[in-house]
Order: structure tokens, then C-alpha cells, then sequence
């Protein structure tokens, strides 16, 4: 075994470590380790790469000399973890005049010219960056040697270190390059991951005898489930079968030709020794391997690819089996890798009015306001609207965006894309290539010939599954959610040590969050029921009423709608908690922002246009945010509250005679005073005490405030003698301790993280330096207080797993996010509980 500072050949015993080598010379060495056939390998370190990258090269002469005389080479990418990529694998190095000259004599000169102009073209294209198009068709080695040398003005290199010097180059800078690092990141790699390389002994495909590549795998990339994968080609070359049309199944299939057929010894070999990886390697493995002249040669394998369904699948599969335990079955899975499984399908057979098509470059569907950068889709998202990003391609400029955006739509591109890669990788539906798409990014305009011209803001739909873009929204379907999946979420629910409750503000969210399996609701906002059509003319006519008596005539037909919402909503639960928020909005968002909703408005209240516009402008704030909203309302406006205690209250005695008795959470949202609770608390205590007598019915309700204001968390304690809980709404939190607009932040929040002045967005990832501070200070004080209070966080943030942990280290009882961020959130708490215990 030859062993130098830059270098070190895989034996069972050499002193190889996935964190200076990487995870393919690691997993090198594990098959070696298990008697398999694996082709002599080198392994360059991290450290290694990175002095190439810089121009210094090791001993090329020696590390060639290990391999022999005239063998062919290849050299592969070895990160730290798989999902960190690296470039691509470069084949036959070596090739030479001379070496085909050998081959010719004894493999045939049609197989050493192959040979030849392949290596040449990759040497070229993917090595030196050439113009792939010079290399493209029926060449010969001669024609494909001057095209090279045409283009380098030199000629095309014989000696093997050379060949090989400037391969490694390569891999080692595009490693640094700036698209690169942003892919890596996305999937969790530190800026400085190193990446090693692996030069291996080729054992030539285009062989006699039986001869040839392929690649295997005995579970379905889709579903998990077990299924032969692969194809074989003959004469072929590292995973040419993959993708040439004459290549064949591994085993025996009525539908064509299959390696089992000529080779039954060696398929039966590699499924032993896929059996064996699973139990030893204890994962799903992806097989490489070569046949030449009927020995085979297993030169890698890999992680098998998969999906996110598949993902879990396996991890469950490998531990019934007892193959790994419970625990590591949850923490391998990214708890992101969720997304992947709870998007929605666009319903079957109903109408699709399809603008046009393109390449189905990731599953799932979504619908949302076409937006046309990455600044706009961030500005959507932080005002919770659903949108589409809509790009030429995208590059890494755009990565925030897309991670603000429902869908990616793009008119260049392919399955490969910059576009299609993230939008896996985030579990976002994408449609890449749809040419038909005629843009103008400075009007901010999509067209498809022969249609209207789409504006930004207008609704689109994107089906990625399809490949097919749509006009306006459609029904959807939820996606399954059983099998695996649901064993992964009892799994956690066993593991996690903090409930996790959902964000639900109607019976369809409140319905979602239930099958995922929640403690409870944590936050339910009220005013998303009062913008039904025949609501919001009500609640127009309760804001231009004149005085207390008329409001209240106005919120008693509001009455019975509010009440039968909640009744629904606890039935759904089935006697879970739910906490239902407030009223919080400032009054103004409820009417007509536009001259014609003004008169159309004036004619439904039957008022003359000039008071409706009167009373429109009065009610404007020069910062409703930060203006007569929220417990504001409940103080100056008392009406409303007492109407949503009462229907709170009526729906609870109603639901609780049919079941178990349920116990409202009432929360009022953007407290900062004491007294605010105190007068809100007297009013509800009253309308309680009113339902009670009136019905003869006793209830209990449980009376909690939203911290959301900087001075609620600071005088938490004294807010707290008045509060069964406080939940910490982070959103606003944040607006307030920053002082910045999460409306207006999209704007420029990439150039603050990119130039370091936060290391995230805020809105996205919680701060818990500044904002976390707060809830430290808030829980403690409360808690002092009061000992049995309970704690909450229920802003978005509830559902980024770095925020469950916060929540978990601050004593907190409960995080609270959107339904579909719910399994994410499960996941997390039981990753970090069992990591805590040092189980995982």
C-alpha cells in the first residue's frame, strides 16, 4: 500500500475518513472491506483538492506509477455527505495514440475509436469547457483531435499525467465555483466543505466475451418499495445505460433482452452483494459496476437516488427491518424532505385550461400570483401570498426567491436546470422549457400565442407532474399520507419531547392539520372569516355605524355565522385545545380601496358616495400595523370582542353537549399593557357569565395573550397575572424589534445576507439572538409570575426546525405553525429530543 501526504491507495486498512476523504472513498473502502471486487483506487484528500485548485500539484508520476503500465483511469467526486454533489465523473484517462493502438489489436478498431473520440470529447468539453457542439455526430479520433487542437491551438496531450493533471484541475475549481457552493449550501453544506476525489483503474467495458457497464439498484427511486432498477449495456462504458436505448434490463423481463439471460452467476452476485451493502453498508445502495469477459467489477456504489416518499420509505423499511434502529430511522431523514410528500395534485378530470407545456422538471402542484423576480416573490411571501416565479432560467441570484415562491416556471431549461435541481431540492413544483412563453421582464408581461397576456399578479397554476402550465386556479387534491409516512409521524410523536399544534384559521385547515396528527390548534385568526362576500358586507355596515347600538345590530347577525364556524371547527378537533385569536386587523382593510368599490359600496349601505369616502379616508392610518388594531380594537370598539366571546361560548356548549366538554383558549393579540388584559379579560368574564346564565350551562375557557409587541415580552410578568398562556407571535415580533416592514424586507433582505449584515432573513429563520432574546426574557418573566402558565411560539417560524429546538431549550410547551409545516415540525422536535439523549 502506497501511502504520501497527498495520496493514499483504499485498502481494508488504510487510514481513510469521510471527513478528510469523502463518503465515496469511505464507501470504497467498506466494499472493499466486505470482499467485494472493487477495481484498485487511489484517494486524494480535501486538503489535497484544494492545493490543486491553487496550482499545486501532487506527485503525478507516482500515483500513476501505482496503477501499472498504460492503464486507463477514472476519477470520481468525493464530498462529505452525497446530497453535496461535485462535478462529474471523467472516464478513460490515459487514452492515448498508443493505448489505442492496443486496443485496436485486441478489442477491434471500431471499439478503440470509440474509446478514443469519447475521451477526447469529454477531455474537451467537460475538462477544458469547449464547444460542445464541435465534438457532436459520427468523428473519428483524428477529427476530434483537431477539433481540439483547432480550438487550444496546441496539440492534444498523450502523457497520462497530463491527462490527468488537468482533470484534476478541473474538478478541484469547478468545486469553488460560485453555482456550485450556492447548490451545496442549499442542501445544508458549510462554505468551507472540502471535497476529495477518487482515481480508479478502469475495467474496460468494451470488452470480449461478456462485456459491459451497468448500473443497478433493488428499490424504486419513485416509492421506495422494492423493485429491480438498472439497465446493462453491452460494450458500454461507466452509466451509458442509463440513458442509450439499446441497453438492457438486469433480470430476466418478458419485455426485452436482459443481462440474467447470457450472465445468470453474475446477476445473482449482485444481488448478494446489494443484500450484503444493505445489511452491513445498512442502506439502499446504487450499484456501478462492469463486466469484462465475464468477471465482474463493482466500481462504486452510491446512495440510491430517490424522492421524498422514497426517502422515508426506506429509512422505515430499514428499521422494521432491524436493520437500523427507530431513532436513526428519524434522524436521517432532513425534516424538509417532508415538503416533498405533502404538496397537492391538481385533481383528476377536472377541466385544465393548459397555456402551454414544458418539461416536467419536479412533482407537485401549486397556484399562486405570477411574479417576475426574486425580490417580488419575496415581497409575496411576506405578505402570505402564494406565487409563481416566473423566469427566463434562473440562476443562483435567485435562490431566495424561489425559496419565497410556491412554483418555479421557467422558459429555458430542462430536467437538469439550475431551476429543476433547486426545485427539487426545496420540494417545489417546477415547469422548465416551456418555450412557447414569450416574456418581457421590463413590462412584467407573459404571453402564449393566440392567448390574453398575463400580467404580474394574475393566477396561473403550475402542474409539475405534468409538465403543463394552466390558466387560473384549479381543484387540488391533498396527497397521501399513509404508509410510511404515517409510521415516520407516530415515530416522532413517540420521540418528540414539545407539541406541536397547527395554524389553522378555516375547517379545511383545521380538517389538514388533524390527519397530520396535531396537539391541538395554536392559532385560529378570526378575521379570515369575516372576508366571506356576505360577511364583509356586514362587517361594512357594523364599521359605518354611528354608534354602540347600531354596532351591536350589525355584529348580531355576525353572530350566528362566527358561531357556527367555531362549532365546526371544535367538532373537527374532537376536543383537542384551540386557540382562538381575536380580532386583529386595523378596520380599514375591509373596505374598498378604489373609486368604483366606493360607489358600489355607497349603493349596498345606501349612502351617498361622499360619506362612504369620507368615513374610508378617516379610517386610513399613515402606519396601520402600528395603528388601531388588534386589543386596540377590543378597548376603543368593545363590541366585536364580546360578540366572538359570545359565539366562542355558545359553540362550546353546544359541541360539549354531544362529546367531551371543550375548553376555549381565547388569545388576545398585540398586547403591550397590562391594563389592556385587564379590560378586555372584564368584558369576556361578563359575556361568560351572561351564556352561563342564560343557557344554564358551565363552561371553562382559558384566557391568553399573543406576545407580539417588544414591551409584552419585556412586562410579561405583570401581563401574566392575568393569562393562562402566552404565545409568542414571532411574525410581528419581528417587524417590531427590527422596526422593518415584512411587506417591504423582500426588497433588499438579499443584499443584507449576502453582504453579512444578518446571516438569514428573518422572516424566514428566527432570530434568536435579538428576537430570541425576547422570548427568553418574556418566558422567565412569565413563568416567574405564574408557574403553571403555558408558552407558546405560534408565528410561521413554529415550523423551521431551528426554531422547535429554541422552543425546546426555553421550556416552552407548544409550537404552532401552518398545517403543512406541521410533519416538518414533528420531525425536527423528534430529532433534536432523541439527539439530546444521545440516541441518534
Amino acid at each position: 500500500m502506497l501511502t504520501t501526504p497527498d495520496f493514499v491507495e483504499i485498502t481494508q486498512t488504510a487510514a481513510i475518513r469521510k471527513d478528510r476523504h469523502g463518503n465515496r472513498a469511505k464507501c470504497l473502502q467498506r466494499l472493499i472491506r466486505l470482499d467485494l471486487p472493487v477495481p484498485h483506487t487511489v484517494a486524494l484528500s480535501f486538503d489535497t483538492v484544494r492545493a490543486i485548485a491553487d496550482g499545486r500539484m501532487p506527485d503525478l508520476e507516482a500515483l500513476v506509477g501505482v496503477f501499472g503500465e498504460n492503464a486507463l483511469l477514472s476519477v470520481r467526486s468525493s464530498s462529505e455527505t452525497p446530497d453535496w454533489g461535485g462535478p462529474g465523473t471523467i472516464l478513460n484517462i490515459g487514452m492515448g495514440d498508443e493505448v489505442a493502438r492496443q486496443l485496436a489489436e485486441t478489442h477491434g478498431t471500431d471499439v478503440a475509436d470509440a474509446a478514443y473520440t469519447s475521451f477526447i470529447r469529454t477531455f474537451a468539453v467537460e475538462v477544458h469547457r469547449l464547444d460542445a457542439d464541435e465534438f457532436e455526430g459520427p468523428i473519428t479520433p483524428r477529427i476530434a483531435k483537431e477539433a481540439y487542437e483547432a480550438e487550444m491551438e496546441e496539440p492534444f496531450p498523450q502523457d497520462p499525467t497530463v491527462q490527468l493533471a488537468e482533470v484534476l484541475r478541473s474538478m478541484a475549481r469547478a468545486w469553488d465555483g460560485t453555482t456550485a457552493r450556492l447548490l451545496r449550501q442549499a442542501q445544508g453544506a458549510p462554505a468551507d466543505a472540502g471535497l476529495g476525489l477518487v482515481v480508479q483503474k478502469m475495467a474496460l467495458g468494451p470488452g470480449q466475451g461478456i462485456s459491459g457497464a451497468g448500473v443497478v439498484q433493488y428499490v424504486s427511486s419513485e416509492t421506495g418499495e422494492p423493485q429491480v432498477t438498472g439497465r446493462y449495456l453491452p460494450r458500454g462504458q461507466g452509466r451509458e445505460a442509463l440513458t442509450d436505448g439499446e441497453a438492457q434490463f438486469i433480470e430476466a423481463d418478458p419485455r426485452g433482452a436482459a443481462l440474467e439471460d447470457i450472465a445468470p452467476d453474475q446477476v445473482q452476485a449482485l444481488r448478494e452483494a446489494a443484500a450484503l451493502m444493505r445489511i452491513r453498508l445498512r442502506e439502499e445502495m446504487q450499484t456501478e459496476f462492469t463486466l469484462m469477459d465475464g468477471q465482474l467489477s463493482i466500481l462504486d456504489a452510491v446512495r440510491a437516488p430517490r424522492s421524498a416518499r422514497a426517502e422515508v420509505t426506506i429509512a422505515v423499511a430499514l428499521a422494521e427491518d432491524g436493520v437500523i434502529p427507530r431513532e436513526e430511522a428519524l434522524t436521517r431523514i432532513p425534516p424538509f424532505t417532508l415538503n416533498g410528500l405533502l404538496h397537492r395534485q391538481i385533481a383528476a378530470g377536472v377541466e385544465r385550461d393548459v397555456l402551454t407545456s414544458g418539461v416536467a422538471a419536479a412533482p407537485g402542484a401549486a397556484t399562486g400570483k405570477i411574479v417576475f423576480s426574486a425580490a417580488a416573490a419575496q415581497a409575496a411571501a411576506a405578505q402570505g401570498e402564494p406565487c409563481i416565479l416566473v423566469r427566463r432560467e434562473t440562476s443562483p441570484e435567485d435562490i431566495r426567491g424561489m425559496h419565497a415562491a410556491q412554483a418555479i416556471l421557467t422558459e429555458r431549461g430542462g430536467a437538469t436546470s439550475h431551476a429543476a435541481v433547486i426545485a427539487r431540492g426545496l420540494g417545489l413544483p417546477c415547469v422548465a422549457g416551456a418555450t412557447r412563453l414569450q416574456l418581457d421582464m421590463r413590462k412584467k408581461t407573459l404571453t402564449v400565442a393566440g392567448r390574453k397576456v398575463f400580467h404580474e399578479g394574475d393566477i396561473i397554476t403550475i402542474d409539475g407532474t405534468a409538465g403543463e402550465v394552466l390558466a387560473g386556479s384549479v381543484d387540488m387534491v391533498e396527497p397521501a399520507l399513509g404508509g410510511a409516512f404515517a409510521t415516520l409521524m407516530d415515530w416522532s410523536d413517540e420521540a418528540r419531547d414539545i407539541g406541536v399544534r397547527a395554524n389553522a384559521d378555516t375547517p379545511e385547515d383545521a380538517a389538514m392539520a388533524h390527519r397530520f396528527g396535531v396537539d391541538g390548534i395554536g392559532l385560529c385568526r378570526t378575521e379570515h372569516m369575516f372576508f366571506d362576500p356576505v360577511r364583509l358586507t356586514v362587517m361594512r355596515e357594523m364599521i359605518f355605524a354611528e354608534n354602540a347600538q347600531d354596532r351591536e345590530a350589525a355584529l348580531e347577525r355576525l353572530l350566528p355565522m362566527q358561531r357556527a364556524d367555531f362549532i365546526e371547527l371544535f367538532k373537527l378537533m374532537r376536543g383537542q385545545p384551540v386557540t382562538i385569536r381575536l380580532f386583529d386587523p386595523p378596520l380599514h382593510e375591509f373596505l374598498p380601496g378604489d373609486r368604483e368599490g366606493t360607489r358600489a359600496l355607497a349603493e349596498a349601505l345606501d349612502l351617498p358616495v361622499s360619506r362612504v369616502s369620507s368615513r374610508i379616508e378617516n379610517l386610513q392610518e399613515f402606519n396601520p400595523m402600528l395603528g388601531l388594531r388588534g386589543v386596540r380594537l377590543g378597548v376603543t370598539i368593545p363590541e366585536i370582542y364580546e360578540m366572538q366571546a359570545r359565539a366562542i361560548f355558545e359553540a362550546t356548549i353546544k359541541v360539549s353537549k354531544k362529546g367531551a366538554p371543550i375548553v376555549p383558549e381565547i388569545m388576545i393579540p398585540l398586547v403591550s399593557a397590562r391594563r389592556e388584559v385587564e379590560l378586555v379579560k372584564a368584558r369576556i368574564d361578563g359575556i361568560a357569565a351572561e351564556v352561563r346564565a342564560k343557557s344554564g350551562v358551565e363552561f371553562d375557557y382559558r384566557l391568553g395573550v399573543m406576545v407580539e409587541t417588544p414591551r409584552a415580552a419585556l412586562r410579561a410578568g405583570e401581563i401574566a397575572e392575568h393569562s393562562a398562556f402566552l404565545s409568542f407571535g414571532t411574525n410581528d415580533l419581528t417587524q417590531m424589534t427590527y422596526g422593518l416592514s415584512r411587506d417591504d424586507a423582500g426588497r433588499f433582505m438579499s443584499a443584507y445576507v449576502q453582504q453579512g449584515v444578518f446571516p438569514e432573513d428573518p422572516f424566514r429563520e428566527l432570530d434568536v439572538e435579538g428576537v430570541g432574546e425576547l422570548l427568553l426574557l418574556g418566558s422567565e418573566r412569565g413563568r416567574a409570575a405564574r408557574p403553571d402558565i403555558t408558552l407558546a411560539l405560534c408565528g410561521e417560524h413554529g415550523g423551521h426546525p431551528e426554531a422547535v429546538d429554541f422552543s425546546r431549550k426555553a421550556g416552552f410547551d407548544y409550537v404552532s405553525c401552518s398545517p403543512f409545516r406541521v410533519p416538518v415540525a414533528k420531525l425536527a422536535a423528534a430529532q433534536f429530543a432523541i439527539r439530546d439523549k444521545g440516541l441518534g
